[in-house]
C-alpha cells in the first residue's frame, strides 16, 4: 500500500494508457519496489525487477541461448524484460552499453539476440528509478533513452499524515509485516483495452496540435536549452494530454490538460545549455517559463 504519492500513480496511468514508460526520480526508501508489485498485480501480470549494477550486461536482461544436451538444440531463455511490469532500479548505476538493451524493448516491443527476435507481451511497461547524477558510481542515461520514457515524476517524501498512516500499517511487531500481501483486485481484462479505445471519442482539435507543436518548437529555439523536444516527446505531449482528458471525464481536450501533463513529458527531455546550468536554471523552470510565454488558443 503507497501514501501520499497520488501524482505518481496518476502518471503511471497515463503512460499505461498511453503505452509509454515511466522514469521514476527521487530519494531511496519510498517504495519505488512495491510500487512496481501492486502494479503487475493490478495488471494480473508477471512483475521482474532488475537492479542496475556497473556488472550487469546485455544478456543478463534480454536474456540468453543455452544448449539443451537432450535435444541437441540451443534454447532461448528469457530474461526478466519478459513481463508485464518491469522495474528497473536505479538504472542509471548500469553501464552504458547494458543501458541500450533497453532501446529496442522499450520503442519496438521485442528483443533481438542472436539475430532472432522475441516479441514482448503486450501490455509490456518500464517503470525505472534513477539517482541524482552526483551520486557516486552513476552514469548519465542517454538522450535516446529518456526520450523513450514517455513520462517522468519524482518521488518525493510522503506529507506528514500520510507518513504516519504508513507507519502505523507497516510499523507492526511481525518482521515481515512489510510483505503482508495487499490483496488487489486485478483490473478486468477488457478495461484497459476499452479505456485505450474511448480516447478516439475525445476530441483533439487542430488548435490544440499547434498548441503542442508551438511548445515544442519553442524548446527548440530557447537559448537556454541545448537540445529540445524530438518529435517522439511531440507525440507523447499529445498523446498524454489526450489521456488526461479522458481521466478527468472531458469531452475534449483543452490547454490546462496540455500544461498539467507538459513538466511530466518534458522535463527529462530537456538539455540545458550549459550556461543556463551556470545560472543556476532548472528544467522545470524553463518549462514554466515556456508555458507563459507560448499563446494559449481560445
Amino acid at each position: 500500500m503507497l501514501f501520499g504519492q497520488d501524482d505518481t500513480l496518476h502518471t503511471i496511468a497515463i503512460a499505461l494508457i498511453a503505452r509509454g514508460h515511466v522514469l521514476l526520480e527521487g530519494p531511496p526508501g519510498l517504495g519505488k519496489t512495491l510500487l512496481g508489485h501492486h502494479f503487475a498485480e493490478l495488471l494480473a501480470g508477471r512483475f521482474k525487477r532488475i537492479q542496475g549494477t556497473a556488472d550487469l550486461m546485455p544478456a543478463d536482461i534480454t536474456g540468453v541461448h543455452v544448449w539443451n544436451a537432450r535435444t541437441s538444440t540451443f534454447e532461448f531463455q528469457q530474461g526478466p524484460l519478459f513481463a508485464d511490469v518491469v522495474l528497473v532500479d536505479e538504472i542509471n548505476r548500469a553501464g552504458p552499453k547494458t543501458q541500450s538493451a533497453f532501446l529496442e524493448a522499450m520503442e519496438e516491443r521485442q528483443v533481438s539476440v542472436d539475430r532472432e527476435s522475441f516479441p514482448l507481451p503486450d501490455d509490456f511497461i518500464v517503470i525505472a528509478t534513477q539517482n541524482p547524477r552526483e551520486f557516486e558510481g552513476t552514469y548519465p542515461l542517454p538522450e535516446s533513452q529518456l526520450d523513450r520514457f514517455t513520462i517522468s515524476a519524482r518521488l518525493d517524501y510522503p506529507p506528514r499524515e500520510a507518513e504516519l498512516r504508513m507507519l502505523t500499517a507497516y510499523n507492526l511487531p511481525d518482521s515481515q509485516s512489510r510483505r503482508q500481501p495487499v490483496n488487489l483486485q486485478s483490473l478486468p481484462p477488457d478495461l484497459l483495452d476499452a479505456a485505450r479505445s474511448g480516447l478516439k471519442d475525445i476530441l483533439l482539435a487542430d488548435t490544440l496540435m499547434a498548441y503542442v507543436q508551438d511548445l515544442v518548437t519553442a524548446s527548440r529555439d530557447s537559448r537556454q536549452i541545448s537540445l529540445g523536444l524530438s518529435t517522439r516527446g511531440a507525440l507523447a505531449l499529445a498523446r498524454c494530454a489526450w489521456v488526461e482528458a479522458a481521466l478527468r471525464g472531458g469531452e475534449y481536450v483543452i490547454p490546462d490538460d496540455v500544461k498539467r501533463i507538459a513538466p511530466w513529458v518534458m522535463r527529462h527531455r530537456l538539455v540545458l545549455s550549459p550556461d543556463a546550468l551556470l545560472d543556476g536554471i532548472t528544467a522545470n523552470g524553463e518549462i514554466q517559463r515556456i508555458l507563459s510565454l507560448v499563446p494559449v488558443p481560445h
